[in-house]
C-alpha cells in the first residue's frame, strides 16, 4: 500500500513511518520541519527500503502539498501534522485554526482529487472534551473544549466527515492521549515525560506547573503506532480513545523518573497555565472491541525505554 503520512519527520510520526517501512508499504512523507526533524528519517533510508520512502518538505497548507498526491495515486493517508501546542493556540488562536483547520482542509482536498480511499485522522482525547465530570471518558461524552487547540481538532473531524460523505473516503479517527517515549524533544514546550527525563540526565530540576496533582493519560508512543496499524483496516467512520483509561498525577511520573534516572534533586514550582486541564483519561472500551487494540507497555517499562534513549542521544 502506499500511504502519505503528514508530520511524519516528527515524533510519532517517524516512529509510524519506521513501522510501515517494516510492514513493506510505501511511504510518502510530508513535513515542514517546524518541529519534526529529518534526522529521524535517517534510519529508514538503507538501500532495502530507500525505493519505498520519499520525503517532501512542504506545509499541509500550502499548494505544494501535491507534490505528494499528483502522479504518486497513494490509497492511504495518515494525518499527524498539526499545530500542537495548547498554550499556543491560547495565545495565537488564529494561527492554530491556520494549521489545524485549514492545513486539514487543503490535505482532505488533496486527497479527494488524488482518489485516495482512507484517511486516519490524529484528535486530542486530552482536549477535545474539555473537562468531564467523569473518568475516564468515553467517546459518546460531549465535547466542551476548554482551549482553542481543542476546538481546532474538533471542528477538523466535522471536515473529515464531510469529505467522506461527499467524496466516499472511508475515515477514522484516533483522539490520542498524552504520547510519550523514543524521539520526543526533551527542549520543546510539550512533552512532560521528555522534558522532566532531559532536565534531569542535565542535572537541572525539572518545573512542575502547578500543584503536580493534575492527572494525565500517558500512553506508550510503540502502542499508539499499534493503533494506527489496527486502523488500517478496521474502525471506518468511528472515533477511537488511544490511552490506558488510567489517571497519572505529574508529581507521579517526577518521582518515576528521578528514580529512573537517579535524579536527587527536586523540582521547580511555576504558577498553572492557562488552558490546561486537571484531571484526565480516556475510557478505551471501544479501541479494544473496534480495533482489537489495547496497550501493552506499562508506565514504568515505557519511561525506562524513553530514558535509555535520551541518555544515547541527549546533545549536552
Amino acid at each position: 500500500m502506499k500511504i502519505v503520512v503528514t508530520g511524519g519527520a516528527g515524533f510519532i510520526g517517524s516512529n509510524l513511518v519506521d513501522a510501515l517501512l517494516e510492514d513493506g508499504h510505501t511511504v510518502l512523507v510530508v513535513d515542514n520541519l517546524s518541529t519534526g526533524r529529518f534526522e529521524n528519517l535517517y534510519r529508514v533510508k538503507d538501500a532495502a527500503k530507500e525505493n519505498r520512502f520519499a520525503f517532501h518538505q512542504v506545509d499541509i497548507r500550502e499548494s505544494g502539498l501535491a507534490v505528494a498526491f499528483k502522479g504518486q495515486e497513494p490509497d492511504m493517508v495518515i494525518h499527524l501534522a498539526a499545530q500542537p501546542d495548547v498554550r499556543y493556540s491560547v495565545k495565537h488562536p488564529v494561527e492554530d485554526a491556520d494549521h489545524n483547520i485549514l492545513g486539514t482542509v487543503n490535505l482532505l482536498q488533496h486527497a479527494a482529487e488524488a482518489g485516495v480511499k482512507k484517511i486516519i485522522y490524529t484528535s486530542s482525547g486530552g482536549c477535545i472534551y474539555g473537562a468531564p465530570r467523569d473518568l475516564p471518558v468515553g467517546e459518546e461524552e460531549p465535547r466542551r473544549p476548554i482551549s482553542p487547540y481543542g476546538v481546532s481538532k474538533g471542528v477538523a473531524e466535522e471536515y473529515l466527515r464531510y469529505y467522506g460523505r461527499e467524496y466516499g473516503m472511508a475515515h477514522t479517527t484516533l483522539a490520542l492521549a498524552n504520547v510519550y517515549g523514543p524521539r520526543q524533544n526533551p527542549m520543546g514546550e510539550a512533552g512532560v515525560v521528555a522534558i522532566f527525563a532531559g532536565r534531569m540526565l542535565r542535572g537541572e530540576p525539572p518545573v512542575i506547573y502547578g500543584d503536580g496533582e493534575q492527572t494525565r493519560d500517558f500512553v506508550y508512543v510503540g502502542d499508539v503506532v499499534d493503533a494506527y496499524r489496527k486502523a488500517m483496516s478496521a474502525g471506518d467512520g468511528e472515533v477511537y480513545n488511544i490511552g490506558t483509561g488510567e489517571e497519572t498525577s505529574i508529581l507521579e511520573v517526577y518521582r518515576e523518573l528521578a528514580e529512573i534516572c537517579e535524579f536527587e534533586g527536586g523540582p521547580q514550582y511555576a504558577p498553572p497555565r492557562q488552558g490546561e486541564l486537571e484531571r484526565i483519561s480516556l475510557r478505551i472500551d471501544k479501541a479494544r472491541m473496534g480495533l482489537g487494540w489495547s496497550p501493552s507497555t506499562s508506565l514504568r517499562e515505557g519511561l525506562g525505554r524513553t530514558v535509555e534513549w535520551l541518555r544515547e542521544n541527549l546533545k549536552s
